[in-house]
């Protein structure tokens, strides 16, 4: 064989087999198991954290949160800063960060759990160390503006929980029965399958991979930065509240320019609250928005899922494995075992 043959041979040889390693660790990347925190169980500690928005006048709702958790038999801890007040935030930057770093690092502490959401938990992801999380994990549990810090853990490899706050805890727990119910299981350990309402514009079909996503906006909002979740091989969750429709349509527009949507296994759709009205119409249902937005891709979409800025709030498991059964009468969503 002559040198430049061989050459061009050890060219191709090594073409082919980076190819290859880059296939694979793209399909061990988005068929990897994320790591489950233990679940919970009676006498462990919950620390409750304020990473986003202020909580000026709250008070008594924590204390409900405390309650609640006592009387599942926890512990907990609420965070030294937690009603703090800097402008529109629960304390500055370095405060909402030390208590939720102090959460993370303290192999006492369980579960994590966000008082509220609001604004402010992207100002201090990139402060955040989860080098100690990682040798004990524990539950992340909140919605909305914690979404940041869902994808955050996630990419960091672990699942979390999509689940109410304590600021969502009414005086009367009868008003949200299912809500709490839902979050109890879960925390410890019985994630809840679910059998939703049909809808005239569910797309049909059956799809699983592991449950991601959460707030539309906040998920916008990681676009770009190494906190944006890959969906690939997954099943996205989104939900809203007082965003125009037009809003809307440009996030689900920019985020399939950024290829977000490509390889994704399907789309479950919760609550889309309080939306607002622009003086010239949108002209259809938000659902058909959605629709029209992913109508370039084939995979399931389900409506109806009751999680996101309503009462009726039900905990899933971010990061978990689940099948999800689309048909117009109904949508069945399981978490495998």
């Amino acid at each position: 064989m002559s040198k430049i043959r061989y050459f061009l041979f050890l060219i191709l040889l090594c073409f082919f087999f980076g190819n290859v390693t880059a296939q694979d660790k793209s399909v061990l990347k988005n068929q990897a198991v994320l790591i489950q925190p233990p679940y919970l169980k009676a006498g462990d500690t919950v620390a409750i954290v304020a990473p986003s928005g202020i909580l000026k006048n709250r008070d008594e709702e924590v204390e409900r949160a405390v309650k609640l958790l006592h009387s599942f038999g926890l512990k907990t801890v609420v965070g030294k800063h937690v009603f703090k007040q800097a402008d529109h935030f629960a304390g500055t930057d370095d405060e909402r960060c030390e208590d939720f770093q102090n959460a993370l690092d303290d192999p006492s502490i369980k579960a994590i759990w966000c008082a509220r959401g609001g604004y402010g938990a992207v100002r201090i992801l990139d402060k955040l160390d989860y080098t100690k999380f990682k040798k004990h994990p524990k539950w992340l549990i909140g919605y909305s503006d914690i979404t940041a810090l869902h994808n955050q853990i996630h990419n960091e490899g672990f699942q979390s929980i999509h689940a109410l706050m304590g600021v969502s805890l009414t005086k009367d727990l009868e008003d949200i029965k299912e809500t709490v119910a839902t979050f109890k299981s879960t925390i410890f350990g019985k994630p809840v399958n679910y059998t939703l309402n049909g809808s005239e514009y569910n797309r049909t079909g059956e799809a699983s991979g592991p449950l991601v996503g959460g707030n539309l906006t906040m998920l916008h909002t990681m676009l770009g930065s190494k906190t944006s979740i890959d969906t690939s091989g997954k099943i996205l969750f989104i939900e809203e509240i007082g965003e125009y429709k037009y809003h809307i349509d440009r996030m689900l527009q920019s985020m399939k320019r950024a290829g977000y949507f490509d390889n994704c296994n399907g789309v479950l759709v919760g609550d889309m609250t309080k939306l607002r009205k622009n003086t010239t119409l949108w002209g259809t249902s938000v659902e058909q928005l959605i629709l029209d937005a992913l109508s370039d891709y084939d995979f399931p979409i389900a409506f109806n899922m009751p999680a996101g800025h309503e009462p009726d709030n039900r905990a899933m498991v971010l990061g978990h494995q689940i099948t999800l059964k689309v048909s117009k009468d109904k949508t069945i969503l399981t978490f495998d075992d």
